[in-house]
């Protein structure tokens, strides 16, 4: 029923839900590939989907799926300039890819204490201020600031220094 329903949904709205992802994040090319990805999480996953609400659930997934976008490209932003570097002619910069850095980012937080790991993703992938962190992992405020400082500086030496 659920493969039926969203098989007719996708053949019917694909483009407007690809315009209305295109439209908030400027990449028709990305736009695509996120519309295809809220499908097949809908299409692998046991959701409880009928005519009445796959609309309002594609496009808040379609809404977080943007979020998302811009919580990893803030990342990256925060970050590149920790990892620009010069080339032997002096005439070029070049820049570690996303996926690089990303991968960079999570090796080095292999290598931190869980929670502190858990809180700086909490932080930064989930855009989580410390007060709610600290209420859901049920920590002290200022244990989670401290840890989310120690983590912060791990991460950008890490970065920094390879």
């Amino acid at each position: 029923m659920n493969q039926e329903l969203l098989s007719n949904y996708y053949s019917q709205h694909r483009d407007e839900i690809v315009s209305f992802i295109a439209m908030r994040i400027t990449d028709a090319d990305d736009a695509q590939d996120m519309v295809q990805d809220i499908f097949m999480r809908l299409l692998c996953g046991k959701h409880l989907i009928s005519p009445q609400t796959i609309n309002n659930l594609i496009y808040t997934m379609a809404r977080h799926a943007v979020a998302d976008y811009y919580r990893r490209r803030h990342v990256y932003e925060e970050y590149e300039h920790y990892i620009r570097r010069q080339d032997d002619s002096d005439e070029m910069e070049s820049i570690i890819s996303a996926q690089q850095l990303m991968e960079r980012m999570e090796r080095s937080l292999t290598r931190l204490p869980e929670v502190c790991a858990t809180i700086y993703r909490l932080h930064i992938y989930e855009d989580m201020k410390v007060g709610e962190i600290a209420k859901q992992l049920t920590l002290p405020y200022k244990q989670v600031e401290n840890r989310l400082g120690q983590a912060r500086r791990h991460v950008r030496k890490q970065l920094r220094f390879g």
